[in-house]
């Protein structure tokens, strides 16, 4: 998951793109900023499974990607690398 990005939409409606720490159905977690000036934040899927949703600094952050979309993710990305490493 080295420097893989995500975008996520703030509750103003703003589009951040952040560093993706660990990708996981259960969670997602994501590193806002860079440097001693970062945050991290635990993302979890909503309810009806349809994003993924999180907390940091008083602010709510959506992912809008249900969790079928991240195990595909998932699974491409370990066959990708997989393929890499085998050549």
């Amino acid at each position: 998951m080295d420097d893989q990005k995500i975008k996520v939409k703030a509750e103003s409606g703003q589009i951040l793109e952040v560093g993706v720490s660990s990708k996981k159905t259960e969670a997602i977690w994501i590193i806002l900023g860079e440097g001693v000036h970062n945050a991290k934040c635990k993302l979890t899927p909503t309810r009806n499974s349809l994003a993924y949703a999180g907390s940091v600094l008083g602010r709510e952050l959506i992912y809008e990607r249900s969790v079928e979309q991240v195990r595909a993710d998932i699974a491409q990305e370990e066959h990708d690398s997989y393929q890499f490493r085998t050549r």
